[in-house]
């Protein structure tokens, strides 16, 4: 028994034989030519025949996978008509008197690695796009435009897969897709996530495994190859738990979350960061209800930059496929400390400087993340949550800075998308001004953590107080309605983050008084849209 640790592009267990793919590259030759015109010509109708065939790819990912990651073929297709691209190829025919394949394949290498050559990981991982769409181009001059195909199942070894490779795989054949070489950035590893296959990259296989049994762990992103039978059982064991999962999941996935009345209720997932999202699309999640952003800054040691956030929400928005993302702006303090932040100790934190309170007076942090979030919004639907709002001048005074951003972006020619700006309901003080706070935002989420804490003046965290909480305390549940109706009443939806979103013994109640949403971590949305799908 072997393992080879490699890193998790998707979760899942896939026990079988492994199948190594091989490509049926063209083997490219550098020759002299003797009319370069003619070689130029020939190089842009195999150029137009590659647009042709990334159009039926983008339509065909369209259709399984969704419109947001069939842009990757749309991306391709921009790429192709890139005119540093092109004028690099033309020149090298030209000025070289040489064949377009060759010309093709040195300009594919030296734009590869440029992007490969860049600080940004994103870029890095563009690479293997540009080197897919000059492979393509060549295998059409040499007439050989596809790639070797198995028709055995099993685990899928290869040194990489292009994203037009991952889209066409038979996923009837495919166990897990297993990968030396790649990124859990690039395209295919986001294809894969949306098609739900296990998937592992930068997985130092042998070659030679083919054939030998071997399992892979898409949560610990290991391969592990002839394993004992100890190792087999185990395995099996939480396969079968993975497939009872799934069979919960094929029996609701694709079912609208609709009352039998005929009441549709959105479904959403809450998540701390990117390694999640496999989770929340595995049990059907209709959009991200809540991104703790906060997460970033908990797991850095210095405040992450506006490049490093905007990666993140990047990710997240394009995993999701134009499924809506909710990300709450930073929200630490009371039982959240940073030690780079270097806030004072507090006698009652959970009442004193946090969330809101911090962004408002650092500025300049919350600055940072308003432009990563809004850059970021460009490649899906991302909506903007602000947390611990208590009065009209705040959120006034968070759309002001937001206007500003904007303005910024703008003028340096970023493209933002159409971002919805909500709050977070989570204080009696919110509540009672819901009616007004509803004219300034597009949406309320209710944070009931926080609003049972300050409804009954209990500190959540205190232990000793735990027989005296209780989230479903007359009060909390009023405060809730009050804040539906005041939302309704302006013409905006509200929804519940909270942990009371996933309490399925309110779940009707919620119902009866018109929350529009509720949004809960990823192992309960199948449970709580069962019970939605039972209300009256």
């Amino acid at each position: 028994m072997v393992e080879y640790q490699g890193k998790a592009a998707f979760g899942g267990i896939a026990i079988g034989k492994i199948v190594e793919m091989g490509k049926k590259e063209a083997v490219v030759r550098r020759w002299h030519i003797e009319d370069p015109v003619q070689e130029v010509e020939r190089f842009h109708r195999a150029k137009e025949t590659a647009a042709g065939q990334l159009q039926e790819l983008y339509e065909k990912a369209q259709r399984e996978v969704g419109a947001a990651s069939a842009a990757i073929f749309e991306v391709h297709q921009m790429m192709l008509e890139d005119l540093d691209y092109i004028d690099s190829v033309v020149n090298i025919i030209e000025t070289q008197e040489v064949n377009a394949e060759y010309a093709v394949s040195m300009t594919g290498d030296n734009f590869a690695e440029i992007f490969a050559a860049m600080d940004d990981a994103y870029m890095q991982a563009r690479s293997a796009d540009v080197k897919d769409i000059s492979a393509r181009i060549v295998r059409i001059l040499a007439g050989k435009d596809t790639a070797e195909k198995s028709d055995e199942a099993g685990i899928l070894v290869a040194d990489d897969l292009a994203p037009s490779e991952t889209v066409q795989l038979d996923k009837t054949k495919v166990y897990a897709f297993v990968t030396r070489f790649g990124s859990t950035n690039s395209h295919t590893a986001i294809l894969a996530r949306t098609m739900n296959i296990p998937a592992l990259v930068m997985t130092p296989v042998p070659e030679g495994t083919a054939g030998k049994t071997a399992i892979a762990d898409g949560f610990a992103g290991k391969l592990i190859v002839e394993p004992d039978e100890k190792t087999l059982e185990f395995y099996r064991a939480r396969q079968q738990e993975e497939i009872e999962k799934r069979r919960l999941l094929a029996e609701l996935k694709g079912k609208p979350t609709v009352t039998k009345s005929g009441r549709s209720v959105k479904l959403y997932a809450n998540i701390g960061g990117v390694g999640d999202i496999g989770a929340a699309l595995q049990n059907d999640a209709e959009g991200i209800g809540l991104f703790r952003s906060e997460f970033l800054y908990l797991q850095s040691d210095t405040y992450p930059t506006e490049e490093e956030q905007q990666k993140v929400y990047r990710q997240v928005a394009e995993m999701m496929a134009g499924k809506k993302v909710i990300i709450r702006t930073l929200d630490i303090g009371a039982d959240k400390q940073i030690g780079y932040f270097n806030l004072d100790r507090e006698e009652n934190p959970a009442m004193g400087y946090r969330a809101i309170r911090i962004c408002l007076t650092r500025e300049e942090v919350f600055r940072t993340q308003l432009r990563a979030l809004y850059r970021a919004s460009a490649y899906g639907s991302i909506s903007v949550m602000i947390p611990m709002i208590t009065s009209l001048w705040e959120i006034r005074k968070v759309k002001e800075i937001v206007a500003k951003v904007q303005q910024e972006l703008a003028e340096q020619g970023i493209t933002c998308g159409n971002v919805e700006l909500g709050v977070m309901i989570e204080t009696p003080a919110a509540v009672m001004i819901a009616d007004e706070l509803a004219q300034e935002v597009d949406f309320f989420s209710i944070g009931t953590n926080d609003l049972t804490q300050y409804t009954l003046a209990i500190d959540r965290q205190n232990e000793k107080l735990n027989p005296f909480f209780d989230a479903h305390h007359p009060a909390v549940l009023r405060m809730i309605e009050m804040t539906v109706k005041s939302a309704h009443k302006a013409g905006i939806w509200v929804g519940i983050c909270g942990e009371l979103g996933a309490d399925t013994e309110l779940t009707e109640t919620f119902v009866r008084m018109g929350v529009d949403e509720l949004s809960v971590s990823p192992a309960l949305l199948l449970p709580v849209k069962e019970k939605i799908i039972g209300c009256e």
